[in-house]
Order: structure tokens, then sequence, then C-alpha cells
């Protein structure tokens, strides 16, 4: 293990952060901030890697397979983040993005160090979920190496699933058991190990990316307007009036109107104003677009 640690780029002492506790508090944090500067820059060398994510996860999509995200201790923590938050943000079905986390949902709040270490674990907890050769499988683990992570890829490739490995060191053993490996190599941490800083930061930029671009790719966005958001709140009730009144511009009445006849679907009424078909016509047309309410607004024929 101290061998295996020492190979890590995220494992290293930050020669730049030698001397961080003798700084001030400001001191202290401009030094955390030129470190986390050079995050987005990691991110974007793999960009590629992420780009061909995105295409395998929209393909699984449209097949009817699921997102599934696992890993343990902050990787596994900011999965289920990401997965928890496409529901409401896209109207996508509860399952559709999963995630999993070492331990269990009670890891998600309290440390669950030692389940990280079991790799049958990671095989169970995919078997719990009836993985299937039509989902995409992401493992998260800043080090690239833990045995949870590392046994849930390796049952899902033999699944057949796609699989794709998320870690913060290049040539990271979760990447060679995977299809794809996005590797953001961000360097050593401020505090040495803690990969909650900028390896957390690089993997939850990559996973906003993820989801993101596969639900754009969807049709879940208008222009750059969520118009499939799920409005279950005071504040999303008003944010899909704000939708449709950008999107048409018209006045808060004139949204609020057409949101209660196209029963709160926010791309229903979008169409409604923009085409002035009556609900049902406007429904219909969608439905002939799947959905994509680009391609509905300007008329475009389905692909034969």
């Amino acid at each position: 293990m101290l061998k295996d640690l020492a190979r890590l780029a995220s494992e290293g002492r930050n020669p730049d952060t030698l001397n961080i506790d003798r700084q001030s508090t400001l001191e202290i944090l401009t030094t955390i901030n030129t470190q986390d500067k050079q995050v987005p820059e990691a991110v974007e060398r793999v960009l590629p890697a992420i780009t061909a994510a995105v295409d395998f996860i929209v393909a699984a999509f449209h097949r009817g397979g699921r997102l599934i995200y696992m890993g343990a201790g902050t990787s596994g923590r900011l999965g289920v983040l990401d997965a928890s938050e496409c529901p409401p943000t896209f109207s996508v079905p509860e399952g559709m993005v999963v995630g999993l986390i070492a331990g269990g949902p009670q890891a998600m709040f309290r440390a669950q160090e030692g389940a990280e270490d079991s790799a049958g674990q990671g095989e169970q907890d995919l078997q719990n979920i009836q993985l299937s050769a039509d989902d995409v499988v992401v493992g998260i683990a800043a080090s690239g190496r833990t045995p949870y992570v590392l046994g849930g890829l390796h049952y899902a490739r033999q699944l057949g699933a796609t699989t794709v490995a998320l870690a913060c060191n290049a040539g990271s053993a979760i990447g060679q058991e995977a299809d794809i490996a996005i590797e953001p190599e961000v360097g050593p941490e401020v505090i040495t190990g803690s990969t909650r800083l900028k390896s957390g930061t690089a993997q939850k930029l990559v996973l906003n990316m993820l989801t993101t671009a596969s639900m754009i790719r969807l049709g879940k966005v208008y222009q750059n307007l969520m118009v499939d958001l799920n409005a279950s709140n005071l504040k999303l009730q008003a944010r899909a009036q704000r939708i449709v009144m950008q999107a048409t511009d018209v006045d808060e009445e004139a949204a609020a109107l057409a949101l209660q006849q196209a029963d709160n679907e926010v791309k229903l009424a979008i169409l409604m104003l923009l085409s002035g078909l009556d609900k049902a016509e406007a429904r219909a047309r969608l439905e002939q677009h799947q959905g994509v309410l680009g391609k509905a607004v300007r008329g475009e024929l389905p692909p034969l």
C-alpha cells in the first residue's frame, strides 16, 4: 500500500504549500485558490475522453439503459449528488441516473472508510440494481485504485456494460479496467492526500459535464434553457414561468396561463405559445420530434 501511494501524483507533497501552516488566513485562501485554478486546465486536457463517454451515455439512454456512478468517500458522494440532481433538473425518471457509494446510503453522511476495500461489494451493489449490458457504469476514484470501484468495473465489463473510469492519476488501475479512462491530472493536493480538494473539484466538473451534455443531446435543453425541469416547489414553479417568458418573450400573465393550459409542462407551454397550436396538437408535434423542443419549433422532420 505504501509503495502504491508513493507512485500517485494525488498523494504527493505539494512543494507550493509546504509553509501553508505558517500563513495568514488570506494567504492560505490565496494559496488554495491558486491551486484550484489548475483544475479546469486539467479537465480541458481530457475533453476527448469525456466526449467519448458522453456519446456512450447518450446511446445507452436511447436504448433504455442507465448511467450508474459508483465510488467511495468523496468520490461516491459526488456521484450520488450528480445523480440525485438529474430528476428535478431534467425530469428524468428516478433510476435513469444512479449513484452508488461504498457502505450504502449511510456513507453519505458518516464516513465508512473500510467499505471501499471490498471489491466483492462493488460487484454485489451492481447485482442488487440488476445491472445490464445496456447500462454505462462510471467508476470514480481519485487515486484510481479503490477496490470497491475496481470490483464493480470488472463485473460490469464481464456483463458487457460500457465502463468509464474517472481518476486523477494517469495510467490508473480503474482506467485500465474500463473502456474509457478520464484522468484529469491535478497534481498534489494543498494538504497532502486530501483528495476532496483539487481531485474532488475535478471530479465534480467532469460529472457535471457527463450529465449536462448528455441531457442536452437528449433534447432536455432549448437554447440554453432547462425546459424539462420538474416544477416541484415554489422556486422551481417560478423558474418554469420565467423560462417560458424568456423563450417566448411573453409577460408573466401569459406565461402563467400557458403553463396552466399545458399542465405545467414547460416544453409544451413554450411550443403552444411559439406555434399557436393547441395542447393536443403541440403534444403530438413534440412526440413526432422525440421530445426535442428545438426541432419541434423549427419543424424539422425526424430521421427515417
